[in-house]
C-alpha cells in the first residue's frame, strides 16, 4: 500500500489535543516551497520627491478557509523593511493559535507599491471532514489573516520574535476568513487505497454525524427528605466536568465570574446551638471552604461565605431570619459579584423575604475541584431539621419564578409538620405536669415523681411501661393499645419509641401496614439521632427498598453517623448495650454454649478462673465487660477478674487489659504509675498490643512523638492494626518525626492497613476518603463507602442489646418476644438477624401469618441474599422459593439457577447438587452462570460434561467422610454412561448378531438330527398306556411385551435447600 501523499499522516488527528499540537507545530516550521509564486513591480504612484507613507493591503480570492488559500498582498515601504503575514485561529478550547507564518525583506524597491501572491496553507484538520486518516477535525470559530510592515533598522530583523516584531509595526492590516463547520467540509483525497475490509468498515460510519451527549447544567443534589440530627455528619456530593464540550468551556470561563443558582427546601426545628451550623458548603481539594458556603447562625440568620480569586475569604450575613417549624424554600443565585437570597413559604410560595448583596471582588468558583456537603461534617455540625429537594443550576443565575423545584413527597412533608404540631401540645402538657409535680402535687401515683425529671425522662418512663407490656406473653396482641403510649414517648423526644412505631407500620406487626407512617417515624427517629432508626434509613436507601430511593450518598450520611458513635458507645459503661455476635439459630453448637450468670458454662468458667486458670479469667472478664455470650454487661465484676488475673498470673493479655483499665479509669480509679509498669511488663513478654500501648502512653501523656512513633513502628511490624492507625494519625496531624508537614496519602495508606485488620476508626477514615474522592489512592466510590460505614455501624452495642434480647427469648421458648426483637433488628439491615427471623417464620409459620403483614420468609431471605456476607443457606432457600414459586412469586428457573450458583460459589456442595439436578430435569444453564462458576463452555460443551463437573465439585466440597449424595450421584452418572456406551458399541452389536446366528443354526441342526433319529410315528388312534408317563413339557410363560425393553424410570429428587 502506497504511503499517503500530501496529507496528514495516519493518526495525526487522533484527539483534539493532538490537533492543537499540530497547530503549535506549524507555528515553528517555516514556510517553504510553493507558498510564494511571483512578485511583480508596478508603476510608481507618485514622484520620488514626494514623501511616501508605508501601507499594506491584501486581497483574498476566496473568502472561505481552504487547504491552500491564494492571497494577494500589496504593500509599500519607505525604508528597507520586512513584510510579515500570519494566520491566527481560535477554537472552543484555545484562542490566538498561529497556524501560518511568512515574512520577507524588501530593501531595493522602496517608495514603490508592490504586489506579491502568497499561497496560505491551512492544516487539513481545519478544512476537511473526518476520514480514516483525519480522525478528529477541529471546529474553528475565528480565522484572522493579518499582515504588517516593520522597518529593517527598527526591530525589523528576521530573527526577532513575532510578538516583538508586531509591536514595532509601521503599517498593519487584517481580515477575517469564513470558517466552514466540520460536517460541511469536503473529504480529502489522500490518493491512498485502503484494504477492502478497512474501507468497508469506514464507509459504514463515514456519513454518521456524532451527537453530543444529552446533558444540561441542572443537577438534583437531593430528591428525598433527609433527617439532619444536628451532628457532624452529612451528605457528600461531588461533580465531574461536563462531557459536553460547550458546557465545559462555559464552566471554565466562569471560574472567576460565578453564575449559578442553588434552590433547597428546609424544615428547621431549632437554630444553631454553636456559632454556625452547615446547610450547604463546598470543600476544595485543600480541605478549605470554597464558593459557595451557606451556614445558619445561632440567631437564625444566613451566613454566606465566598472564596476570592486573590486567595482570601469573604462572608456576609442576611438581614432577615429564616422561619422555624415551617417548610420553606431557600433560593440563592450568584451572578458575578451579585448575590440574591430569597426565602419563600406559604401557599404558592407567596410569603417571602428577599435581599440582594453586591461585591466588587472577584469570586473563585470551581465546583469540580472538591466536593459539596449537605448538613454536617467533621468541620461543622449540621442543622437540626429536615432537608427537602435540593437543585443546583451550575451555569445559570435564575429568578425564583424561573426555578422549578417543587416540594416532593408532599404527603410525607405534611405529616412531618403535623407530627411536630401535635408534639408541641404533648410537650406543653408534660411541662405543665412536671411543673405541678415540682410544686408538690403528687396525687397521680402512676406517673413519675422525680422533681428534676425532664420531658425526655418522662418519655423514657412511658416507653419502659409500654415495653414491659410488649414483652409479656400476649404482648403482640396489645400493640394496638400500646401505640398511643409510644406516640407520646416519641413526642417527648424518646426516639426508641419512634423506631418501634416505624417498624410496626412498615412490617404490619399486628397493625395495618402504612408505609407513610413508617417513613414518618423512621425520619423522626433519625432526626433524633436514634441509632436503630438511622441504620434503618441507611439500609433502605442503600438497597432502594420499601419506596425509599436508591441513594448511596444519603445512605452514607445515616450510616456514618452511627459508625462514628460505635467506638464511643463501646467505651461507655452505661446504657442498654451488648456485644454484637454472629449467632445463627440454625447452628446448634453455638446455641449450646450460650449461657447466663447461673448457666453451666458460666459457672464452669468461674470455677476455673477461681483456681487461677488465666484463659478462664480472661474469657470471664471479656464476657462481663462486653456483655458477650448471653451474660449481662457488668464492668465492675469484669475489672475484678482483670485485676486478679494481672496480679496473680503472668499472662500478658490479662496484664495488658488491666493496664488499659487503669489508664482510662473504666470502673476503677486511675493509676497511671501502676498501669505503666504493667504495660511494660506485658510488652516485655512480646505482646504487640502492649507495645502499641506504650506508644499510646508516650503520645498522650508525654507528648514524645519520636518515642511514640518508635513503639508504633515496632508494633506495626508485629501486625498490630492499632499501631497502623496511630501512625496514620501522626502523618495526618503532620507530627511524624522527620516528616515535613501533613501527608494525607501516607495517612490513608496506614488507615487502610488498619481497616483491613478490623480497626474501627481506620475503617471510618477509609469510608470518608471513598465518599469524597479527594485522595488519588482512594478513587471516589460511594457504594464502597457505605459498605465500610455499614460494617462499623452494625457493631453498635445498642443493636447488640436488641439482638441479644431476641436470642434469649428464642432460647427460653418465648416465640412472641423473639419475633418482636428479631423484627426490630432485621429492619436495621443486619444480615444475621434477617436470616434468623426468616428461620423463626419457617419454624412457626402460624406466628408469622397471624402477626406480620409481610411475607416474612420471602422478605427476609430475599433481603439477606443482597448482603455482602450472606450465608450460603440463604441462597439455597431463595433458590427453592424461585424454583417452586411462593405465594405472589411465580416460578423463575433462571433466578433459581443464579441462587444455587451463588451458593455453590460460596463452597456449598448443595448448590452444585441442585444445579446438577436441574440439568437432569432438562434445564439449560446460561453461559453467564457457567462463567460465574468458572466452567469453560468450550471444554464442557454438553450437559453430560457439565453434570460430571458439577458432581465432582459437589463431592470434593462435601463434608461427609463416607458416601454422600454427591458421590452416589457421581457414581450413578458414570455407571449410566458406561452402560450406555456398552449398549451402543458396534463390537457388541456384531458379537450379538454372530452368537444369535450360531444359536439359530445350532437349533435347526438339532431339530433335524432329532427328526432323523425318530422315523416311526405313533399310529393314530392308538391307545396309550395309561401307566406310561405323560410328557408334559414345562412351558415357560412369555414375559409381558410391554415390560420388555422398557427403561427403568428413576424419580430424580427435587432440588432442596
Amino acid at each position: 500500500m502506497a504511503p499517503p501523499s500530501g496529507g496528514v499522516p495516519p493518526g495525526l488527528g487522533g484527539r483534539p489535543a493532538c490537533a492543537l499540537l499540530l497547530l503549535c507545530y506549524l507555528n515553528v516550521v517555516p514556510s517553504l516551497g510553493r507558498q510564494t509564486s511571483l512578485t511583480t513591480s508596478v508603476i510608481p504612484r507618485a514622484e520620488q520627491s514626494v514623501a511616501y507613507k508605508d501601507f499594506i493591503y491584501f486581497t483574498i480570492f476566496e473568502g472561505n478557509v481552504r487547504n491552500v488559500s491564494e492571497v494577494s498582498v500589496e504593500y509599500l515601504c519607505s525604508q528597507p523593511c520586512v513584510v510579515n503575514l500570519e494566520a491566527v485561529v481560535s477554537s472552543e478550547f484555545r484562542s490566538s493559535i498561529p497556524v501560518y507564518k511568512k515574512r520577507w525583506k524588501n530593501e531595493k524597491h522602496l517608495h514603490t507599491s508592490r504586489t506579491q501572491i502568497v499561497h496560505v496553507k491551512f492544516p487539513s484538520i481545519m478544512v476537511y471532514r473526518d476520514d480514516y486518516f483525519i480522525r478528529h477535525s477541529i471546529s474553528v470559530s475565528v480565522v484572522i489573516l493579518r499582515a504588517w510592515i516593520t522597518h529593517q533598522y527598527s526591530s525589523g530583523d528576521l530573527n526577532v520574535k513575532w510578538e516583538e516584531n508586531l509591536l514595532h509595526a509601521v503599517a498593519k492590516n487584517y481580515t477575517l476568513l469564513k470558517t466552514v463547520p466540520p460536517f460541511e467540509r469536503p473529504f480529502k483525497d489522500h490518493q491512498v487505497c485502503l484494504e477492502w475490509n478497512m474501507d468497508y468498515i469506514w464507509n459504514l460510519r463515514a456519513n454518521k454525524i456524532p451527537q453530543c451527549p444529552l446533558e444540561n447544567d441542572v443537577v438534583t443534589l437531593l430528591g428525598f427528605l433527609y433527617a439532619s440530627s444536628g451532628e457532624n455528619t452529612g451528605i457528600v456530593k461531588k461533580f465531574l466536568r461536563f462531557q459536553n464540550r460547550e458546557l465545559e468551556a462555559t464552566r471554565r470561563q466562569r471560574i472567576d465570574y460565578p453564575v449559578f443558582t442553588v434552590s433547597l427546601w428546609l424544615y428547621l426545628l431549632h437554630y444553631c446551638k454553636a456559632n454556625l451550623c452547615g446547610i450547604l458548603y463546598f470543600v476544595d481539594s485543600n480541605e478549605m471552604y470554597g464558593t459557595p458556603s451557606i451556614f445558619l447562625t445561632e440567631e437564625g440568620y444566613l451566613h454566606i461565605q465566598m472564596h476570592l480569586v486573590k486567595g482570601e475569604d469573604l462572608a456576609v450575613k442576611t438581614k432577615f431570619t429564616i422561619p422555624l417549624k415551617e417548610w420553606f424554600r431557600l433560593d440563592i443565585s450568584f451572578n458575578g459579584g451579585q448575590i440574591v437570597v430569597t426565602t419563600s413559604s406559604g401557599q404558592d410560595l407567596k410569603d417571602y423575604h428577599n435581599q440582594t448583596i453586591s461585591f466588587r471582588e472577584d469570586f473563585h468558583y470551581n465546583d469540580t475541584s472538591g466536593y459539596f456537603i449537605i448538613g454536617g461534617s467533621r468541620y461543622v455540625a449540621g442543622i437540626e431539621g429536615f432537608f427537602g429537594p435540593l437543585k443546583y443550576y451550575r451555569l445559570h443565575a435564575l429568578h425564583p419564578a424561573q426555578i422549578f423545584n417543587p416540594l416532593l413527597e408532599k404527603q410525607l412533608s405534611e405529616q412531618i409538620k403535623l407530627y411536630y404540631e401535635r408534639c408541641a401540645e404533648v410537650q406543653e402538657i408534660v411541662s405543665v405536669y412536671t411543673s405541678t409535680v415540682q410544686q408538690g402535687d403528687r396525687r397521680q401515683e402512676a406517673l413519675p415523681r422525680n422533681q428534676n425529671e425532664s420531658v425526655l425522662d418522662f418519655g423514657g418512663r412511658i416507653f419502659e411501661k409500654a415495653l414491659k407490656r410488649l414483652s409479656s406473653v400476649d404482648g403482640l396482641h396489645q400493640i394496638s393499645s400500646i401505640i398511643p403510649f409510644l406516640m407520646d414517648a416519641s413526642c417527648c423526644g424518646y426516639h426508641k419509641a419512634s423506631y418501634y412505631l416505624a417498624v410496626f407500620y412498615e412490617t404490619g406487626l399486628t397493625v395495618p401496614r402504612d408505609q407513610l407512617q413508617g417513613m414518618l417515624y423512621s425520619l423522626v427517629g433519625g432526626q433524633g439521632s436514634e441509632r436503630l432508626s438511622s441504620m434503618n434509613l441507611g439500609y433502605k436507601h442503600y438497597q432502594g427498598i420499601d419506596n425509599y430511593p436508591l441513594d448511596w450518598e444519603l445512605s452514607y450520611a445515616y450510616y456514618s453517623n452511627i459508625a462514628t458513635k460505635t467506638p464511643l458507645d463501646q467505651h461507655t459503661l452505661q446504657g442498654d448495650q451488648a456485644y454484637v455476635e454472629t449467632i445463627r439459630l440454625k447452628d446448634d453448637e453455638i446455641l449450646k454454649v450460650q449461657t447466663k450468670e447461673d448457666g453451666d458454662v458460666f459457672m464452669w468458667l468461674k470455677h476455673e478462673a477461681t483456681r487461677g486458670n488465666a484463659a478462664a479469667q480472661q474469657r470471664l472478664a471479656q464476657m462481663l465487660f462486653w456483655g458477650q455470650q448471653g451474660v449481662a454487661k457488668n464492668p465492675e465484676a469484669a475489672i475484678e477478674w482483670y485485676a486478679k488475673g494481672a496480679l496473680e498470673t503472668e499472662d500478658p493479655a490479662l496484664i495488658y487489659d488491666y493496664a488499659i483499665v487503669l489508664f482510662k479509669g473504666q470502673g476503677v480509679k486511675k493509676n497511671r504509675r501502676l498501669a505503666l509498669e504493667l504495660m511494660k511488663k506485658a510488652a516485655s513478654k512480646g505482646l504487640h498490643q502492649a507495645v502499641n500501648g506504650l506508644g499510646w502512653y508516650y503520645h498522650k501523656f508525654k507528648k514524645n512523638y519520636a518515642k511514640a512513633a518508635k513503639y508504633w513502628l515496632k508494633a506495626e511490624e508485629m501486625g498490630n492494626p492499632d499501631a497502623s492507625y496511630n501512625l496514620g494519625v501522626l502523618y495526618l496531624d503532620g507530627i511524624f518525626p522527620g516528616a515535613p508537614g501533613r501527608n494525607q496519602t501516607l495517612a490513608g495508606e496506614y488507615f487502610h492497613k488498619a481497616a483491613q485488620g478490623g480497626h474501627m476508626e481506620g475503617t471510618l477514615w477509609c469510608s470518608l476518603y471513598y465518599v469524597t474522592g479527594n485522595l488519588e489512592t482512594f478513587p471516589r466510590d460511594p457504594e464502597k463507602a457505605v459498605v465500610w460505614a455499614k460494617h462499623i455501624a452494625e457493631k453498635n452495642g445498642y443493636l447488640g442489646h436488641v439482638i441479644r434480647k431476641g436470642l434469649n427469648a428464642y432460647l427460653e421458648g418465648s416465640w412472641h418476644e423473639a419475633l418482636l426483637y428479631y423484627v426490630l433488628a432485621a429492619e436495621t439491615g443486619i444480615e444475621v438477624s434477617q436470616t434468623n427471623l426468616a428461620h423463626i417464620c419457617e419454624e412457626r409459620p402460624d406466628l408469622a401469618k397471624r402477626y406480620l403483614g409481610v411475607n416474612c420468609v420471602w422478605r427476609y431471605y430475599n433481603f439477606s441474599v443482597f448482603q455482602i456476607d450472606a450465608p450460603s443457606f440463604a441462597y439455597l432457600k431463595m433458590g427453592d422459593l424461585y424454583y417452586y414459586g411462593h405465594q405472589n412469586q411465580s416460578q423463575d428457573l433462571e433466578l433459581s439457577l443464579q441462587m444455587y450458583a451463588q451458593a455453590a460459589l460460596d463452597g456449598d456442595s448443595q448448590g452444585y447438587f441442585n444445579l446438577a439436578l436441574l440439568i437432569e430435569e432438562g434445564a439449560i444453564i446460561p453461559h453467564h452462570i457457567l462463567d460465574f462458576l468458572e466452567i469453560d463452555p468450550t471444554i464442557h460443551s454438553n450437559n453430560i460434561s457439565i453434570l460430571r463437573e458439577l458432581y465432582e465439585r459437589c463431592w470434593s466440597r462435601s463434608n461427609e467422610e463416607s458416601f454422600s449424595p454427591c458421590s452416589l450421584a457421581w457414581l450413578y452418572l458414570n455407571l449410566r454412561l458406561i452402560w450406555g456406551t456398552v449398549l451402543h458399541s458396534a463390537l457388541i452389536y456384531f458379537l450379538g448378531t454372530f452368537l444369535l446366528s450360531v444359536l439359530i443354526a445350532w437349533t435347526v441342526q438339532y431339530f433335524q438330527s432329532v427328526s432323523a433319529s425318530n422315523p416311526h410315528l405313533t399310529p393314530a388312534g392308538a391307545s396309550e398306556d395309561p401307566t406310561a408317563p405323560t410328557a408334559s413339557p414345562a412351558v415357560t410363560p412369555v414375559a409381558d411385551a410391554s415390560a420388555q425393553d422398557q427403561p427403568t424410570v428413576i424419580n430424580s429428587p427435587e432440588p432442596r435447600g
